[in-house]
């Protein structure tokens, strides 16, 4: 717990810098502007994609065997909001994948962990495979979850849980690209998968709050990286 919240402090403290304050809104920014244009040009197609399917499933019988109307346009919509959120967080992690994770790694490793060797074990078709299987377990794992959202207390605590899992998954490769070797990530990936995954939630935590949810994407990137790189250090004092 204690190496997540030095590597979640050293995150805010460099969140300050200016290039990073140059790239933070980029990745919300353009999660929002691409959703909701393509969300205005299609909604009503998905909507009626979304009835027509519910509509051929004994769920969507018998909430039609209720009201025809207003109960099946209620569902059909929460149905496409939970397809359309996880979309939206695939996009922006993507963007400050691309857009700010270069920046990031450089300075965290020139600021803080300038002793480590660059060992260079990622690539960039390691990185574009890690977020391909990446984002096909996330969405598998989203889609076989997401009758639990019915249930209500599904809906509070699965979107966080994939969103930390989801998140550790993508950042971490980048993170560890530049300065582990290949051996070296996977021994930090089982041996820290706990801390991780703990640092991932806090992260998704902090989606919730109203304003300061538009730092956690850059916020995510620096978190991890610094996590990661401690980690990594820590492994090599072993050795």
């Amino acid at each position: 717990m204690k190496r997540v919240i030095n590597a979640f402090l050293g995150a805010v403290r460099d969140l300050r810098e200016a290039r990073i304050l140059a790239l933070v809104l980029v990745p919300p920014i353009g999660g929002f502007v691409l959703w909701t244009a393509l969300t205005w040009a299609f909604w009503d197609e998905w909507i009626a994609w979304v009835d027509t399917t519910l509509a051929a499933t004994a769920f969507g019988q018998w909430i039609q065997s209720f009201d025809p109307g207003w109960l099946v346009s209620s569902v059909a919509t929460l149905v496409l909001v939970a397809f359309v959120v996880p979309l939206m967080l695939i996009t922006v992690v993507v963007i400050t994948e691309l857009v700010a994770m270069p920046v990031i790694v450089k300075l965290v490793g020139e600021r803080h962990f300038g002793a480590l060797e660059l060992r260079r074990g990622g690539t960039v078709i390691g990185s574009v495979w890690n977020a391909v299987r990446g984002i096909l377990w996330f969405a598998g794992l989203w889609l076989l979850t997401l009758p639990l959202w019915l249930t209500g207390i599904g809906a509070l605590v699965l979107p966080p849980l994939l969103s930390a899992w989801f998140t550790q998954r993508m950042f971490r490769y980048d993170a560890l690209a530049e300065h582990a070797s290949i051996a070296e990530y996977r021994r930090i990936v089982q041996g820290s998968s706990g801390r991780l995954i703990l640092m991932g939630l806090l992260l998704a935590l902090l989606y919730y709050v109203p304003v300061l949810n538009l730092l956690v994407p850059v916020l995510s990137g620096l978190a991890f990286t610094h996590l990661c790189l401690g980690e990594l250090s820590r492994l090599r004092q072993k050795v």
